[in-house]
């Protein structure tokens, strides 16, 4: 079996956060949803489970960071294409989210990012296939 990872969020609003990650394109297992988590499907391997902050903080003896003051890790994705990457932007911006920077394009690799509804920030990349070391 493949190691799989579940990257845990605190969501001030859960609703509105499935609301903005479908407006994305990402879907949800019902299995793991109730009305204090959800678990989003980002690939076959790649879970985000987001939480409200109530169920968050039964995992943690620690304050839960205010990610729209502070950044305790940022999640990146890559993505198929520089289109796919800047499409998504336009969809989390759209949904209600906000950039935070301007694209950097550094020829082999192109990256942009948004910060969600809570302040958690998700970095796109495109690295050109050539680029990656396959040793």
């Amino acid at each position: 079996m493949s190691t799989q990872i579940f990257v845990n969020l605190p969501v001030k609003n859960l609703n509105h956060s499935i609301q903005f990650f479908t407006q994305l394109g990402f879907g949800f297992n019902s299995q793991f949803t109730d009305e204090t988590a959800t678990c989003m499907i980002v690939s076959e391997n790649i879970f985000v489970m987001l939480l409200t902050y109530e169920k968050f903080r039964t995992f943690t003896p620690k304050e839960i960071c205010d990610a729209s003051k502070n950044t305790e890790v940022l999640v990146c994705l890559s993505c198929n294409s520089r289109e796919q990457v800047d499409e998504m932007i336009r969809q989390a911006v759209t949904a209600g989210g906000t950039t935070y920077n301007e694209p950097q394009d550094h020829g082999f690799m192109y990256a942009h990012g948004f910060a969600d509804l809570d302040g958690h920030i998700w970095e796109l990349i495109y690295m050109e296939p050539s680029a990656i070391n396959q040793s």
